[in-house]
């Protein structure tokens, strides 16, 4: 294992030479937004300050931290504040967020502008991204462990579950951070993962004094998740709060085969494969839809696109066809794959309904169905099946109001 380790490290972490460059580039630009924001100090934040990131980034956190004690009856207004000032001096886009951040182009790369509190502790933080720096902070403590850092970023990215947007909901950069840190290593980290059984509890500040106190003084709502993570910097928030069972499930799964067999290719991120999903296919059906996301921040947009694919997965199967596969992907436009058993339904279908003898029951059945009859113990219903073929359902669906409320256009391509 450690041999494809130090291969993959070659491959991801950054040359002196290009640390150097993106160095420059970004310095340029933080004296361009501390200059357009005198009364505020600008910093580098993300994987960027923390030193965790990797080769070929073509973006950047900037936080703009304002004076606590002048700003903090303030803080619903910094984003207009901030905005006004960078209009003066650069070409920026607002995006919405939890506070309003700004958006600018620099030649290929892109630089997010986040107004913020300069905050000494957590409990000052009146906004969730005025602790960010407080967190690269705790990282930065840790140099020895930036290379492991890097392998687990590019391993969870690989495996698909990299992002703690609600679209994702999988593990975010901060939280592989604290868990490469807990682990010390790669490796110690990817040997306990596919033994983890939820609820996984790590506290690695030790703010509790077990699990059951942490249980205790947490947030409910923010316990849901199979994997508890103590901020460090936060101990009364869960890290890990947006990793869903379905994610932590497959990183799981993912690092057994890893562990079975060590190679490169669980480092490499796959986009999907047209040969690949037809080689799949087979004799069975392959959909191809193309979508045109609406306008909007990025959560919202991803949430809308996923509710698509979750609803047409849903009435496939209601509609009594076999899903065999389904994925999506998101860059300007969203692509959506499914792969259908090549089967004909019949064109009747019969439906099961309640027990003869739950009369309000059969009455409501009876109301709902124009043809049913009793058998046994059940009534049943005779309908005609809207949909015999998968090709007919999906066309329908692409009409069906639900799904064009969520997207400004959508067509199937294949």
């Amino acid at each position: 294992m450690e041999k494809v380790l130090k291969q993959v490290l070659r491959e991801i972490k950054p040359s002196k030479k290009e640390e150097r460059e993106i160095s420059s580039r970004i310095g340029k630009f933080l004296k361009r937004v501390q200059k357009a924001v005198p009364e505020a100090k600008a910093i580098l934040g993300g994987s960027g300050r923390k030193g965790t990131w990797l080769k070929q980034a073509h973006d950047a956190d900037i936080f703009v931290k304002f004076p606590y004690n002048k700003y903090r009856s303030r803080s619903s207004e910094l984003s207009d504040i901030l905005e006004k000032k960078l209009k003066a001096k650069f070409s920026i886009n607002r995006l919405h967020g939890s506070r309003d951040y700004f958006q600018a182009m620099q030649k290929g790369f892109t630089f997010e502008i986040v107004p913020i509190l300069d905050i000494k502790n957590a409990g000052q933080a009146l906004n969730i991204t005025d602790v960010s720096p407080l967190h690269a902070a705790w990282v930065k403590r840790h140099k020895q462990d930036r290379d492991e850092i890097r392998l687990t970023k590019q391993f969870f990215k690989a495996a698909g579950v990299y992002g703690a947007e609600s679209y994702i909901n999988g593990f975010s950069g901060y939280v592989c951070e604290i868990l490469t840190i807990y682990y010390k290593r790669f490796k110690t980290l990817v040997e306990a993962v596919p033994k983890w059984v939820p609820k996984v509890f790590i506290d690695i500040e030790r703010h509790y004094k077990n699990e059951k106190q942490a249980l205790f003084h947490l947030d409910k709502s923010k316990t849901r998740s199979p994997l508890i993570i103590i901020d460090p910097v936060q101990e009364s928030r869960n890290a890990a709060a947006a990793v869903s069972l379905e994610k932590l499930e497959k990183i799981k799964a993912y690092s057994k085969k890893f562990l079975k067999n060590p190679s490169t290719r669980f480092f490499e991120i796959k986009k999907v494969s047209m040969p690949e999903l037809k080689r799949k296919a087979g004799k069975d059906l392959l959909f191809v839809i193309e979508a045109l996301p609406a306008k909007g921040k990025e959560d919202v947009v991803g949430s809308k696109l996923l509710k698509v694919c979750q609803y047409i997965k849903k009435q496939v199967k209601n509609h009594g066809f076999s899903l065999l596969y389904s994925d999506w992907e998101w860059d300007k436009k969203a692509y959506f794959y499914f792969i259908i058993k090549n089967d004909t339904l019949p064109e009747i279908k019969i439906i099961k309904g309640p027990p003869k003898t739950i009369k309000q029951h059969a009455i409501n059945f009876r109301e709902r169905h124009k043809e049913t009859y009793a058998e046994g113990k059940f009534l049943f219903a005779v309908e005609k099946r809207q949909h015999t073929n998968p090709k007919s359902l999906i066309k329908s669906l692409l009409n069906n109001k639900y799904i064009k409320e969520k997207v400004n256009k959508i067509e199937l391509k294949r």
